[in-house]
């Protein structure tokens, strides 16, 4: 396929003149270009696209013959004739140099090796010095509307209805004759031509004709605008002998050009559009095959008001056709009608600040050699109009705008492979990623993604520069391979290249020999001859290609060859040896060789034994694929008659089946694709045939199997042909990636040169070409689920659903479904998005797919949605049990959107329950705003996403890695930093006092659940992340929730919920540690062997003073101060320069007026978390976590609680401090008698149950 790269190109004329270029004509093999004004013919070299000769006519000449108007190479680039304005027809000689052999030479450096190997070397890399001498002119004495050059005659079409044939060498009256075209019976086919409607050509004239080799006719468009096709119905053009059909329905016809490769002839119209007939092989009649035209879709603004097609133009290979109108711009179609580039839209037509471009028009237009190239002659309205805006600006003209030019566009083109891959006219663009690691992973646990970022993450090429000492006597390149290949220059690449293993294979034509081989190149051999395998061909070939180890050759006679291929390694280079296995005779079904595009060896067929138990089918060479101009035909072995089993047969006897009469798969096929590879899990995609056909799409001819190995019944079908269409256009196929591999052209807009000296090509953007992709994995499901394959479409999903984006593919099939149901204005008995969603709920991600899929649609077609897939409560509810809360969170914004506030506050309310439960705390903030939004009133949709980053765990870590914890500071630094604490994580309040109740007790609940089941730590972890006042909630908690009811099991408990190590007790010594006064238990191994618990306690201390804080209980006034005395006394032995302790600082910070600042301490609890997972905890942090807890407790007045953790510590002190306040008369008596109860509980565990 073609891609427009760069800008274009300006070729000025070097000779001074006033006349303006208006037609450009190529010759056969567009090596040269005859370019005319209206008194001087030129010609031009394609490269270097230099000016050999300029013929500029006499005044006298150009009085009596008129105007040049029209040019026509013969055939053999001997002569040209040219039309002129008052009918004649001049005839010119093309003539060499004479002793000037060359006009332009290239010059090396002295001492730079250049050997001559092959005949014509010199010649194709210089331009050749012409001469041009004029020959007796021909009058015809009528205008000329029309020239087309065959063989050995000159076909002219003059406006008094008459069809000239001239013979190019001789002119006398045995050389010229004139049919008239009223004598030219025409009818809509050939069956009705001797009794049907004839059309009455009375006045009427051939505007436009165009021979088509491979249709044996010509195609003509007639002055009243009618279409038709003129067959010679003999060797020899006479009156007598020409049959003619025309279109129906057709009467603004403009011009014409025919397709060779495909048969084709495209009409322009005066209406803007392109109609494409072919010709009904059994009536003869003119066929509309398809249209093109710009779409209101893609082009709202200009599709219908580009005014008449002036030119078509096919490209060398047929492969596309650039089109152009009156009201000018450029447009490229493929063959069968994908839209590929338009001038006259995006940035084409506007400039950067939103100006309009005015088109540019176009008067003539040819394709340069291999189609690498476009020449294009502007119209002479547009270098006048230049003129004219300098001449009012009073700009001196420069010397480039005297003489109108010849643009250039560039382009690049793709071959058909496995993998994406460009060349243009001196280089390749290789796809910078290898596809191995998808399917062959070098290492186990690199995943299938990163396979894939490799190979499609980027859009950038790899570009091969090939060699200039090449491209001197090869220029351009005609095949690409990935790899540079430099040839030697005996010979000429005819059928194309291929790889095997890791050899190349050619099919070429030796100069020396003169003669067709097949040759295999080593790879490591550097294309050397001499390790060549070299096998003789009996014919031309024209196109190769390779399967597993077998090669396939199309010939010049329509015949098919199959080559079996074998590495030999009985000498020291590898070689490969060659044998032919078969000839397939293809003449009686291929009317001409040239309408071949690809021929392919593969392994479909459409036999009764396709099963899931014969995977080896994919091994076997079971078809031949053919693209005959369009037409897929494949040919698959006949096993109608009596099989031999592969065993009983030797290797040496072996004989391959014959082929059956070729079978018609599809039409408009521009490209196929195939693969050789095998793969049990993917079977349908591997075996399927893939198809691209223009403006159709693609198309798979994908392969049915029964399920469960079950025998299928002999009436079903075995293969079905499915189609859908993408927006790229496929450049290659990636079979177990279910993806479709592109390019696409890109613009970038430069205004440089803005203003009345802007050059024309500056009118175009700079174009670049870019990779591309896209997913067909969901088109081909729904194609299979609306005919009723729903267990064909499961067993493919499922072997695709280890692909990373295959959600994506679940969503983008339902989308695409629900978009066109919901908004069609038709009835649909039968819609397919109830079968969709079933489909669906057989993959875990189900739920997912829905929502995201309705959060991309919008909210008119919701309850369309819901109405086949489920009530989105009940899908909230099945995301709660299966624990998926982020799912379920986003099915809470659909409920917000289609229920009334209760149902949402009721769902809010679980999901805001199971999120508390679970510590998702992003998920919670989340949800306390959306639960105040739906109080207030004043939001319709749930808060979206914070733009800014959340406070989070990671968050917190980061904070502590970068700083060290002191644990006394001073009362200024403390409530600045609470300040700024509160202002980041406060929770937006809404002005209903109600909903924050509800919160509230929400909140409460889930704390007092906790605190129930000794989860310390989890409940330390909460009221951080949400800002929850735990202190001021354990003082209203202390005599309720906030009581130790079993001392024993909450030690226990809290050891395992900390990860603390129990003490260990020395070996004699099984008294009670409280009868003895002191605790006389030594830290665990792994404790000690980070330091003693008292250096530890007393670690990253600063000696800032600290403020007792005050409380609203006298009994606790002296708690604060009490112990900061006590964990001074304890300390002093191993600091005495610190007046404060880790103790007395915290106590000051879990006061309830200062209670932000837990945030600070509380970020330690999930880092100790992550340290323990990762086998990193620390006793200091265990011993911070300890104490922090222990102060909290203490300043609520949980003294319970305090006595536990103190027994945790083995400090003895925060016992004794706890005793004295029992006695204060504030204390109620049940705390003290629990208090009691449970250190006589703890006693008599721990002398008679703790591990003895």
């Amino acid at each position: 396929m073609y891609f427009l790269t760069g800008w274009p190109r300006r070729l000025l004329c070097p000779l001074k003149s006033e006349e303006e270029p208006f037609h450009i004509q190529p010759s056969s093999q567009r090596f040269y270009f005859a370019v005319l004004s209206e008194t001087q013919l030129s010609i031009w070299f394609s490269r270097p696209s230099v000016l050999i000769v300029s013929y500029i006519e006499s005044a006298k000449a150009a009085a009596q013959f008129g105007f040049y108007q029209k040019a026509e190479w013969k055939p053999d680039d001997s002569m040209i004739a040219v039309a002129t304005a008052k009918g004649y027809i001049l005839l010119f000689d093309v003539l060499g140099g004479g002793d000037d052999k060359y006009l332009y030479e290239p010059v090396y450096p002295k001492g730079s090796p250049r050997v001559k190997v092959t005949p014509g070397y010199k010649e194709e890399q210089c331009a050749p010095a012409l001469s041009l001498e004029m020959k007796k002119p021909v009058d015809l004495e009528a205008p000329i509307t029309s020239l087309q050059s065959l063989q050995e005659d000159l076909l002219v079409c003059t406006a008094d209805g008459y069809l000239h044939v001239l013979h190019w060498d001789g002119l006398g009256s045995n050389g010229r004759k004139a049919i008239c075209l009223t004598t030219i019976p025409f009818s809509l086919d050939l069956q009705s031509a001797r009794g049907g409607p004839s059309l009455d050509l009375e006045g009427v004239y051939i505007r436009c004709m165009e021979y088509c080799v491979t249709l044996d006719g010509f195609a003509v468009v007639l002055s009243d605008g009618r279409l038709g096709f003129i067959t010679p119905l003999s060797n020899t053009i006479t009156a007598d002998q020409l049959q003619g059909v025309w279109a129906a329905d057709v009467t603004d016809g403009t011009c014409v050009a025919v397709n060779n490769k495909y048969r084709l002839m495209a009409f322009g119209c005066a209406s803007g559009s392109v109609l494409v007939y072919m010709i009904d092989t059994t009536t003869g009649s003119m066929q509309l095959s398809h249209k093109l035209e710009l779409t209101p879709k893609h082009y709202p603004d200009i599709y219908n008001k580009t005014g008449p097609v002036k030119l078509i133009c096919w490209s060398p290979d047929y492969s596309v056709a650039m089109v152009t109108w009156e009201c000018g711009g450029l447009s490229l179609w493929s063959v069968f009608g994908a839209h590929l580039i338009c001038t006259l839209g995006e940035d084409f037509a506007y400039r950067s600040d939103g100006t309009k471009k005015d088109p540019i028009k176009i008067s003539s237009m040819s394709w340069g050699a291999e189609g690498y190239h476009l020449w294009v002659l502007p119209n002479k309205q547009e270098s006048r109009r230049q003129e004219e805006q300098q001449e009012v600006e009073m700009v001196e003209p420069p010397q480039s705008f005297l003489q109108a030019g010849i643009l250039q566009f560039h382009f690049i083109k793709s071959s058909n492979q496995e993998q994406v891959l460009l060349h243009g006219e001196d280089r390749l663009y290789l796809t910078c990623g290898d596809p191995t690691p998808l399917h062959h992973p070098p290492n186990p646990d690199s995943s299938l993604s990163q396979g894939l970022s490799t190979l499609l993450g980027h859009k950038h090429w790899h570009v091969v520069q090939i060699h200039s000492t090449y491209l001197e006597s090869n220029w351009p390149i005609r095949v690409s391979l990935g790899t540079l290949i430099m040839l030697t220059c005996n010979m000429t690449v005819t059928g194309g290249l291929a790889w095997w293993n890791d050899f190349v294979v050619v099919a070429c034509y030796n100069f020396i020999d003169q003669q067709e081989q097949l040759r295999l190149y080593q790879r490591s051999s550097n294309l050397d001859n001499a390790f060549a395998s070299v096998t003789k061909l009996h014919s031309d070939t024209l196109l190769l290609n390779v399967f597993r180890d077998m090669v396939i050759l199309f010939r010049a006679d329509c015949s098919i060859c199959l080559y079996s291929i074998e590495r030999r390694n009985d000498s020291p280079n590898p070689s490969a040896s060659v044998e032919l296995l078969q000839e397939v005779s293809m003449s009686r079904y291929i009317p001409h060789p040239g309408l071949v595009v690809s021929v392919t060896l593969t392994s479909v067929r459409t036999e009764t034994g396709i099963t899931l138990k014969a995977p080896q089918q994919a091994c076997m060479a079971e078809s031949i694929m053919l693209n005959l101009a369009g037409q897929l035909i494949m040919l698959q072995r006949d096993r109608s008659g009596p099989q031999v089993r592969e065993k009983e047969t030797p290797v040496n006897n072996k004989k391959l089946l014959p082929f059956c009469p070729p079978v018609v798969l599809a039409q408009c096929v521009e490209n196929v694709w195939t693969t050789c590879r095998s793969n049990r899990k993917k079977r349908h995609l591997l075996e399927a045939l893939w198809l691209s056909c223009g403006e159709a799409g693609m198309k798979v001819w994908l392969p049915l199997f029964p399920r469960d190995h079950r025998k299928p019944h002999s009436f079903l079908s075995r293969r079905i042909m499915l189609p859908f269409h993408i927006n790229i256009y496929p450049l290659a196929v990636l079979f177990e990636d279910a993806l479709v591999l592109g390019a696409t052209n890109e613009t970038v807009l430069y205004d440089g040169l803005q203003g009345s000296s802007e050059p024309l090509e500056a009118l175009f953007p700079y174009c670049t070409v870019e990779r591309t992709s896209q997913i067909y994995l969901h088109h081909i499901l729904r194609q299979l689920l609306v005919r009723n394959l729903g267990e064909q479409a499961l067993m493919l999903a499922q072997s695709c659903a280890s692909l990373p984006y295959f959600p994506h593919v679940m969503e983008l099939m339902v989308h695409v479904v629900l978009e066109e149901e919901a908004t069609s204005r038709e009835p649909i008995p039968d819609p397919l998005l109830p079968t969709v969603a079933k489909f669906i709920t057989e993959f875990p991600l189900f739920l997912q797919t829905i929502v995201h899929c309705a959060r991309k649609t919008e909210y008119a077609l919701w309850n369309y949605l819901f109405a086949a897939v489920g009530n989105p409560k009940d899908l909230f509810e099945e995301c709660l049990m299966a624990q998926d809360l982020d799912t379920a969170a986003s099915y809470l914004i659909i409920l917000q959107n289609m229920e009334v506030p209760a149902v949402s506050r009721q769902h809010a309310t679980l999901l805001f329950n199971t999120a508390l439960e679970q510590g998702k705390w992003d998920l919670c903030r989340h949800m306390i705003r959306f639960l105040k939004a739906i109080g207030s009133g004043e939001m319709e949709t749930p808060p979206p996403t914070p733009t800014t980053q959340e406070p989070s765990s990671t968050g917190g870590f980061e904070f502590f890695r970068n700083r060290s914890i002191s644990l006394s500071q001073s009362a200024d630094s403390i409530a600045t930093g609470k300040f700024n604490l509160q202002k980041t994580f406060s929770m937006p309040a809404g002005p209903s006092c109600a909903e924050n109740m509800y919160i509230d007790m929400m909140l409460w609940r889930h704390a007092r659940h906790l605190l129930e089941q000794v989860r310390l730590r989890d409940l330390g972890c909460f009221s951080a992340q949400l800002g929850f006042e735990l202190i001021g909630w354990l003082c209203r908690e202390r005599n309720r929730v906030a009581r130790v009811d079993d001392f024993v099991s909450a030690l226990k408990r809290l050891h395992k919920d900390f990860l603390w190590p129990f003490p260990v007790i020395p070996v004699g010594s099984l008294s009670s540690p409280l009868k003895n006064g002191r605790c006389r238990t030594v830290l665990s191994t792994r404790l000690l062997k980070s330091q003693s618990a008292d250096s530890l306690l007393n670690s990253d201390m600063d000696t800032a003073p600290t403020q007792a804080a005050s409380t609203n209980h006298i009994w606790q006034d002296g708690l604060g101060q009490r112990a900061k005395d006590m964990d001074t006394a304890s300390s002093a032995h191993s600091n005495q320069h610190s007046p404060q302790t880790h103790d007395a600082f915290l106590s000051l910070l879990t006061n309830k007026v200062h209670c932000g600042l837990v945030f600070f301490f509380f970020f330690s609890f999930d880092l100790i978390q992550h340290e323990t997972k990762a086998g990193n905890l620390t006793a200091v942090s265990l011993l911070r976590l300890s104490r922090y807890l222990l102060h909290v407790f203490m300043e609520a007045g949980c003294l319970e609680w305090c006595v536990v953790i103190g027994l945790i510590l083995r400090d003895a002190n925060v016992i004794k401090q706890v005793i004295g306040f029992l006695d204060s008369p504030e204390v109620p008596q049940e705390t003290v008698q629990s208090v009691r109860n449970g250190l006589l509980a703890v006693d008599t565990w721990a002398s008679t149950d703790w591990w003895v």
